[in-house]
């Protein structure tokens, strides 16, 4: 297995004033084929995202936006083109170097949640601890300090039906933080929740932000998206705007 990144925020300090670019994609396409049928859900996207933004990707359904954080996070491969995540070239890395380069620098937030049902907010806060074979009680120690970070200290012996839904998408952002990941990326993060709700979950996702973490999100809403630093505007899987 070739060489895999374990953390790729430790660089030499930058050029005082700079913002580096942390994430860069350059002529990516993604065709999927089914039988002799094509779909090309991206073409020719150049998008750039520097450490420590908080951004935005909106569109209309469809438009390939969701497509872009699966290609930012290698969930899924691009047909043409590259993509670079701090430094490294996530498109020429095995599905095997892949999956340990995402666990440590990727945190992953859904629209629906995606708790374990029968685990408590503390198991599932802990679970891609677990999975690094991290000791027990260290586990639990990261687990409920990330509990706490997004306010749900005394929850963590709930189980997710026990939750509102704004609270289990914070439970979902607590496991994203698991291993302190550079990258915060989140699909749709409050799309399923009502609007003081979303509000609650961007200020915590901003709070994020100001604290390190660069942010990139996809949203239907206007009004959320505008509390971005930057916003990608996507269209039939081009890069129409951005700024």
């Amino acid at each position: 297995m070739g060489r895999v990144p374990t953390d790729f925020a430790v660089e030499s300090r930058p050029v005082e004033g700079a913002r580096p670019s942390l994430i860069e994609l350059r002529d990516v396409e993604k065709t999927y084929q089914s039988g002799r049928l094509e779909y090309r859900a991206l073409q020719g996207i150049d998008l750039t995202i520097d450490r420590g933004d908080f951004t935005a990707i909106v569109g209309p359904s469809g438009s390939g936006k969701s497509t872009i954080l699966n290609i930012i996070t290698g969930i899924d491969r691009p047909t043409a083109g590259t993509v670079t995540v701090g430094g490294e070239r996530i498109d020429e890395m095995s599905e095997e170097e892949l999956a340990i380069w995402r666990g440590v620098n990727v945190g992953i937030v859904f629209q629906f949640f995606q708790l374990l049902p029968t685990l408590t907010a503390l198991e599932n806060a802990m679970l891609p601890l677990d999975f690094a074979k991290e000791s027990t009680d260290n586990a639990i120690d990261r687990a409920t300090h990330n509990l706490e970070r997004v306010g749900l200290g005394d929850k963590g012996d709930h189980l997710p039906m026990e939750l509102s839904g704004g609270e289990q998408q914070r439970v979902a952002i607590a496991r994203a933080l698991a291993r302190d990941p550079a990258i915060l990326i989140a699909d749709e993060p409050t799309g399923n929740l009502d609007t003081d709700t979303a509000q609650h979950v961007l200020d915590l996702l901003s709070g994020l932000n100001r604290d390190g973490t660069t942010v990139l999100y996809v949203t239907h809403d206007t009004d959320l998206a505008a509390h971005a630093h930057k916003t990608v505007t996507v269209r039939d899987g081009r890069v129409v705007e951005s700024g």
